[in-house]
């Protein structure tokens, strides 16, 4: 008895903390309040996930661009995590759409394009064991990424001749109705 209180104390105890920290620092608060703004209309939406990726990127570079300073190799660590979660959360998202047919046509091609800039921007970062293992993970999930977005746009070029959207406004790429 006296073990399972001990036990029991320490997972409360251990369990408080873990409930406060957030479970996931890949986007700013701005960027998910965009997200949320836009989650109605799908193509943007994708596109906003495209814009964040770049930002990352852009990060990545500005780190090397300027002079070294202390803990850059850690600052690259965590840039890439949150391009790799940023592009799994893209990734989830497509997922999401394509079975339900939402028209997210548009957005497709310019993922497409991203891509390979995205994967010479990692690729472009010199060796260090600081951070090699998750570039590794952050190109395949972009290969990963590749795949999916080639795939969808066939199944969605195949499903919108079969099933042409209306004339109205909304049918293209309009609001859409998310279960939640």
């Amino acid at each position: 008895m006296p073990r399972a209180l001990a036990l029991a104390l320490v997972l409360i105890t251990l369990a408080a903390p873990l409930r406060a920290q957030p479970s996931d620092s890949s986007l700013t608060q701005a960027e998910i309040d965009q997200v949320r703004e836009y989650r109605y209309y799908p193509a943007d939406c994708v596109l906003l996930f495209v814009n964040f990726l770049d930002l990352r990127t852009q990060e990545l570079h500005d780190l090397y661009a300027h002079p070294r300073r202390p803990g850059r190799e850690q600052d690259t660590h965590d840039l890439i995590l949150q391009f790799t979660s940023i592009a799994d959360q893209l990734s989830d998202n497509l997922d999401d759409y394509g079975p339900r047919h939402v028209d997210i046509r548009r957005a497709l091609p310019k993922i497409l394009a991203a891509i390979p800039r995205w994967s010479a921007a990692l690729n472009a970062l010199p060796e260090d064991d600081a951070y090699n293992v998750t570039r590794r993970l952050a190109l395949e999930s972009l290969r990963d990424l590749r795949e999916d977005t080639t795939q969808l746009a066939a199944d969605q070029a195949a499903w919108f001749k079969a099933h042409p959207p209306g004339k109205s406004p909304n049918d293209k790429n309009g609001p859409i109705d998310i279960p939640r």
